[in-house]
């Protein structure tokens, strides 16, 4: 009995599978017939697999085309899991870029059109940017927050700050939504996100976005220090920042591609 309840739980594994493969993603689905020839198994088989799967709602049948694809639910339990493993996965990783930089690194979030910092690991210097961890930020005058919204287009930024006043403690900080947007385009292509004294004078940081398994964003790594210490590498911290963000997002199961502070 704990042996035929093995093969229907392998059967229901390897379908899963099988609808995770470029070819169902590309399609849109898969059929009985091909789900079987991928997965070895008879399509008597199969198709009692699957409905069983799609009455858990972990697949989905395309009512006119009768294939399957995986289904919403499975992308909601993946998404919990992929919050977890990006709270377990990033101290190592920000421990990487105090290492290799010797300023303070953070793990971000959007909230709203805020950034919240969500954990930090210290720089060895004496003199450091404030904490962060916690604090709610304003999005558009911090490189964490351009890195969040790396992939919102001009029309989306505006719709996100309808009816709110671009203010900013720094003398360089974006005075509106499309000024905004020009310099989300360059950290876009540039790979990841610079600001210099538009959240604070004196302040600086750099920050790429950390993509999940469906390439959304999902976080942002940063790094922020006082001008005359970080301004001068402000190139090469990007880049490693940038690489550190492509590495935690593979390791978290996502994209590592990165368009491109926490607070700075």
């Amino acid at each position: 009995m704990a042996a035929a309840g093995e093969m229907r739980l392998e059967r229901m594994i390897d379908i899963l599978t099988a609808l995770g493969e470029p070819e169902s993603t590309r399609d849109g689905g898969l059929g009985v017939v091909r789900i079987s020839e991928l997965v070895g198994r008879e399509k008597s088989q199969v198709s009692r697999a699957l409905r069983t799967l799609a009455g858990t709602g972990l697949v989905e049948r395309d009512a006119a085309t009768r294939e399957y694809r995986l289904g919403w639910r499975l992308f909601a339990l993946a998404a919990r899991v992929g919050d977890q493993r990006l709270l377990a996965l990033s101290p190592p990783v920000l421990h990487g870029l105090v290492g290799t930089l010797g300023e303070t690194a953070h793990l971000t979030v959007l909230d709203g059109v805020d950034v919240v910092t969500v954990l930090s690991e210290a720089s060895p210097s004496v003199v450091r940017a404030i904490e962060w961890t916690g604090r709610a930020v304003p999005a558009h005058s911090t490189s964490a927050g351009r890195a969040l919204l790396l992939d919102h287009d001009a029309a989306s930024l505006r719709g996100l700050f309808a009816g709110r006043e671009l203010a900013g403690a720094g003398p360089g900080a974006p005075c509106d939504a499309g000024e905004l947007a020009r310099r989300i385009a360059e950290a876009r292509e540039r790979g990841y996100a610079v600001v210099d004294g538009e959240f604070e004078a004196g302040l600086v940081g750099v920050a790429a976005p950390v993509r999940d398994f469906r390439g959304r964003i999902v976080a942002a790594l940063n790094v922020s220090a006082p001008a005359f210490r970080l301004g001068p590498r402000l190139a090469e911290a990007g880049g490693a920042v940038r690489v550190a963000a492509g590495e935690l997002s593979a390791r978290i199961g996502g994209h590592s591609n990165n368009g491109g502070d926490g607070d700075g």
